[in-house]
């Protein structure tokens, strides 16, 4: 071989070794991701200490997206895109606390925010669930490692709309055993069959709204987007049936 072939030679091989390296990441963060809330989430441990195990979390998966070569404006995370961010996930996020809010103030479908994990709920746990363990265990962690790192790994080996689909797949895949959780708490689905069709179709719902999510990250340049709309929405509604609920008992108790 020649010193030319040499030459041209090693920056090819490097760019193979480059690429192969983000693929690798970006396989592992699907896997990682769509393993671990269905895993991790059914130990105890986890459960206690849901906000500072997933703020844990998602220190580890900055970390690591920075140890791959990605970088803050990669992530979501550039300073000057906060108020693009803001501004566009507000807009997304009103409509959303309208329509809920609405929800609980009409007789007829209030039962439609019906919910047994939050009926049991004092004041302090509500307020628990709505500014730490929400905010911080769930919308923040999710959306460092959807929205920021996935997205981020995925893009680089994926043309953007194949990207968006997969991580809106790995969404929804996350979110299949809350989903069984959640109908064995309030007693729906009782039949298996059932049960799998109501776990299949919030999984596919889901990640059709990790894609919503991951355009408002897109179009705004930041993780405040979508960080907004998710919070408006995993907030609102325990409150709306928190609200909903206490409306409904106190027209029972006058009649």
């Amino acid at each position: 071989m020649t010193r030319e072939a040499g030459r041209h030679g090693r920056p090819r091989r490097a760019g193979r070794a480059r690429r192969r390296a983000d693929v690798a990441f970006a396989v592992a963060a699907c896997a990682v991701l769509a393993g671990y809330n269905n895993l991790a989430g059914l130990a105890p441990w986890h459960r206690r200490w849901y906000p500072a195990v997933n703020a844990c979390a998602a220190a580890a998966a900055l970390a690591a997206a920075g140890a791959s070569g990605l970088t803050a404006g990669d992530l979501g995370l550039r300073r000057d895109r906060l108020r693009p961010g803001l501004g566009l996930g507000s807009a997304a996020a009103t409509p959303v606390v309208a329509a809920v809010g609405l929800a609980a103030l009409i007789p007829a479908t209030r039962p439609l925010l019906d919910d047994e994990r939050v009926a049991g709920l004092g004041g302090r746990q509500l307020a628990y669930q709505v500014l730490l363990r929400i905010p911080v265990g769930t919308v923040a962690w999710e959306e460092i490692a959807f929205r920021g790192v996935l997205a981020a790994a995925l893009r680089r080996v994926l043309a953007e709309p194949a990207a968006t689909v997969v991580a809106g797949a790995v969404f929804g895949v996350w979110h299949v055993r809350p989903t069984v959780e959640a109908l064995a708490v309030n007693r729906l689905a009782a039949r298996r069959g059932a049960r799998i069709a109501a776990v299949t179709a919030t999984a596919v719902g889901t990640a059709g709204v990790g894609a919503l999510l991951s355009v408002l990250r897109q179009r705004s340049g930041s993780l405040a987007a979508p960080v907004l709309l998710h919070l408006a929405a995993n907030c609102t509604a325990p409150l709306a049936s928190a609200a909903a609920r206490t409306r409904t008992e106190r027209r029972r108790s006058a009649g």
